[in-house]
């Protein structure tokens, strides 16, 4: 059932953003592989995927009667602007799909993920934080519930300590107002405070 979810996930993907995908698969020990997916459209932008976090639903660890079937699934995205190399940024995807299942962490929107090391060779981002995608939910069968697609937005040690003290919404609310494209690897950190 579960490679079935993956393949609903990967065939809902390329059906939203057009594209034939590049594919590469990470595993961690003890967890199932998690695919990341890799769209090349024909603009600047590079769309990444995770597939295979959704296999299962999300539960609280503690939870000694969460449900296996029913409970919020999600793959997460990063959209960059970018055809240059972003080295290990494929890991970092496989990673944040990963910890549901290996730190118990239920991914959602406004979530801060902090990663403590740069999302991709030479990055100066370390965190993400999460918000909902433009693709839309993927449908499963009855009675699993619908996946969630999350984009991933890299950000820097100093806006994930500003996300900590005033909340993610006024990042955003910064970054509008400096112009900042977040797509960018390449962009500079804005400082919330200033």
């Amino acid at each position: 059932m579960s490679e079935s979810v993956v393949d609903t996930v990967v065939s809902h993907l390329q059906a939203a953003i057009g594209a034939e995908p590049q594919r590469a698969s990470v595993t961690f020990l003890g967890v199932e592989p998690i695919d990341v997916l890799r769209f090349v459209g024909d603009g600047d932008e590079v769309v990444f995927a995770s597939a295979g976090c959704a296999r299962h639903p999300m539960t609280d660890p503690s939870d000694l009667a969460a449900d296996p079937v029913r409970g919020p699934r999600a793959e997460v995205i990063v959209r960059m602007r970018s055809r240059g190399d972003l080295a290990g940024l494929h890991t970092t995807i496989a990673v944040l799909a990963a910890a549901p299942a290996v730190e118990g962490v239920i991914l959602r929107p406004d979530a801060l993920v902090d990663l403590s090391e740069p999302l991709w060779t030479g990055s100066s981002c370390t965190a993400v934080v999460l918000e909902a995608d433009a693709v839309t939910d993927c449908a499963l069968p009855e009675p699993m519930s619908p996946v969630e697609f999350l984009r991933a937005v890299p950000i820097t040690a100093n806006e994930a300590a500003w996300v900590r003290l005033r909340g993610v919404d006024e990042l955003r609310r910064a970054w509008r107002e400096a112009g900042i494209d977040v797509a960018d690897p390449h962009r500079v950190a804005v400082d919330p405070g200033a």
